[in-house]
């Protein structure tokens, strides 16, 4: 799993995380931080950063296992974009109503994707 999925992760599943587990993430993924300077950042060994991220990482990718909430999310956002194109290019019809329609298609579509 690579940075951006485990920061999705973080961001859905993140309260569940002890203090500890979230400062760990935050600067591990949002700051980049090696190991050895998180732990000199937060006065712990690398060895109990590495213990302190592998267990919160278990716990998001255990909560998504179970809950599939950021997969759902994922694919419902994908799908507004694709119904937002599509009703993109039937706006363009010559046909006064369908083309009010795709119009209100394309806002609820837009809608979506917040």
């Amino acid at each position: 799993m690579d940075g951006a999925e485990m920061i999705l992760l973080y961001d859905y599943y993140g309260d569940l995380l002890t203090q500890r587990q979230r400062e760990c993430i935050e600067l591990r993924y949002n700051q980049d931080l090696s190991l050895g300077e998180i732990g000199e950042e937060l006065g712990i060994s690398r060895q109990g950063v590495f213990d302190n991220l592998s267990r919160a990482e278990a716990l998001l990718k255990n909560m998504e296992a179970k809950t599939g909430c950021v997969s759902r999310d994922v694919k419902c956002r994908k799908a507004a974009k694709t119904i937002a194109q599509l009703a993109q290019e039937i706006s363009a019809s010559a046909d006064s109503q369908v083309c009010q329609a795709a119009r209100e298609i394309l806002l609820l579509a837009k809608s979506l994707e917040e």
